[in-house]
């Protein structure tokens, strides 16, 4: 094919990919089954690790739950037990009443040290079997200003929001590559698309983790493994209470509340089940990235200080601070 052809038809290609992304606003995808299926999710002793959990749980996969944290994980696998528990007295007497229950199964692992991904992964395929879905969702952040926090915080924030995803990936993929099946869910954040001050080391570690993302899908589309799914997930500040304290200008505050983790997974979980590239929640999300890389930086620091978004993350590095003195 010579280049003008080729040059026409890739137009007519990428014309047809907006199409079929405006018509998902009108008709919406149907939702794949996860039942039976493998999740391995990561930081799952808390926050959005425990509700993404409860969602698989309550569609039918079996979980494989990761923490450094033993206690908060063997409370997920607890409510997850419970769902499944209802989940199976549902299904008895019916179609379903001979299927395979699910099962839920804990792991302490720290995922900041790559042997410990290495050896746990051993372990998830020994007990557990082939894995499906990997959810990469542990995050830390250390809060504190660049030149008051101690390197080792800085590494930490790094290996685990980002250089962990180097490791579980290589742990599962080439199951997937060899069974070209499979899903990869990075729990990104807003703070990897565009930044503020005062949380270089989160920005750091969440750009690195879409960057890796995203280099990551092309590979998979460039070796025409189309069975393995990717979704990044992409939230505005999520009211865990990991970023307590931040706040942004008063009289905008009503319009970029923190987000309430059930939404934040209910969102991440439609996008997961219907194979979407990429989320971000609240939808405003997008033009802020949208107009960042259209704009000069200069208007960017404008819009910024006009938000109250440049100084956003001081209060919140003030309350740690002061919470640090006090212990």
């Amino acid at each position: 094919m010579n280049i003008a052809a080729e040059f026409f038809v890739v137009t007519f290609k990428v014309m047809w990919a907006f199409v079929l992304a405006g018509t998902k606003w009108f008709v919406r995808p149907r939702e794949k089954s996860v039942a039976g299926q493998v999740c391995v999710i990561t930081g799952a002793g808390s926050g959005l690790g425990r509700l993404f959990a409860m969602e698989f749980a309550r569609r039918g996969a079996t979980l494989v739950l990761w923490d450094i944290n033993r206690k908060g994980n063997e409370e997920t696998a607890c409510m997850v037990r419970d769902v499944q528990r209802e989940l199976a007295r549902g299904m008895a007497g019916g179609d379903d009443g001979d299927r395979p229950r699910p099962s839920v199964y804990t792991y302490e692992c720290d995922v900041s040290k790559r042997e410990s991904v290495y050896s746990t992964a051993e372990k998830v395929r020994a007990t557990a079997g082939d894995i499906d879905v990997l959810v990469n969702n542990a995050g830390v952040v250390s809060g504190r200003h660049l030149l008051e926090c101690p390197d080792e915080l800085i590494e930490r924030t790094m290996m685990v929001n980002c250089h962990a995803h180097f490791w579980t990936t290589k742990a599962f993929l080439p199951k997937m590559l060899e069974q070209n099946h499979g899903h990869i869910v990075t729990v990104a954040s807003s703070l990897g698309l565009f930044t503020t001050a005062g949380v270089e080391d989160y920005c750091a570690s969440k750009f690195g983790a879409i960057g890796f993302h995203e280099s990551l899908s092309h590979e998979l589309k460039a070796a025409e493994k189309d069975g393995i799914k990717m979704t990044l997930v992409c939230p505005f500040l999520v009211d865990t209470g990991m970023f307590k304290g931040c706040k942004i200008r008063k009289e905008m505050a009503p319009f970029f509340l923190p987000l309430k983790p059930e939404y934040c997974v209910a969102k991440a979980m439609r996008a997961i089940l219907t194979d979407q590239p990429m989320v971000c929640t609240p939808r405003a999300m997008y033009m802020v990235t949208f107009m960042k890389t259209v704009l000069p930086f200069d208007a960017i620091v404008c819009m910024y200080r006009f938000l109250g978004a440049d100084k956003c993350m001081y209060p919140f590095l003030a309350h740690r601070k002061e919470s640090m003195n006090n212990n």
